[in-house]
């Protein structure tokens, strides 16, 4: 079992950065990928950006250039440096883990921008 915390949301003007932190209760190599999530009110919850084991990522087209996943091994620990924010930003913001045959998810953090 991992338990997954966000940390680091809150209220930003657009145009303003935020770093998104995601502690993991073990050791994060026991998961094939981290990934971001985030759900605006009234819409699906979409992927933001996925880092694998082997440090490759991936980003959702409308946050490419601007948002960047790593990774801190040692720290257990994947952030999401978020840059150039939006309005269409805003959304509760989630950390993922990819297990064998289940996926883990923290509990969430709001991110909000304002215009």
């Amino acid at each position: 079992q991992v338990q997954l915390v966000e940390s680091g949301g809150g209220l930003v003007q657009a145009g303003g950065s935020l770093r998104l932190s995601c502690a993991a209760s073990g050791s994060i190599l026991r998961l094939n990928a981290m990934g971001w999530y985030r759900q605006a009110p009234g819409k699906q919850r979409e992927l933001v950006a996925r880092i694998s084991n082997g440090g490759n990522t991936n980003y959702a087209d409308s946050v490419k250039g601007r948002f960047t996943i790593s990774r801190d091994n040692a720290k257990n620990t994947v952030f999401l440096q978020m840059s150039s924010l939006k309005p269409e930003d805003t959304a509760v913001y989630y950390c993922q883990g990819s297990g064998l045959s289940i996926d883990y998810w923290g509990q969430g953090t709001q991110v909000t921008v304002s215009s």
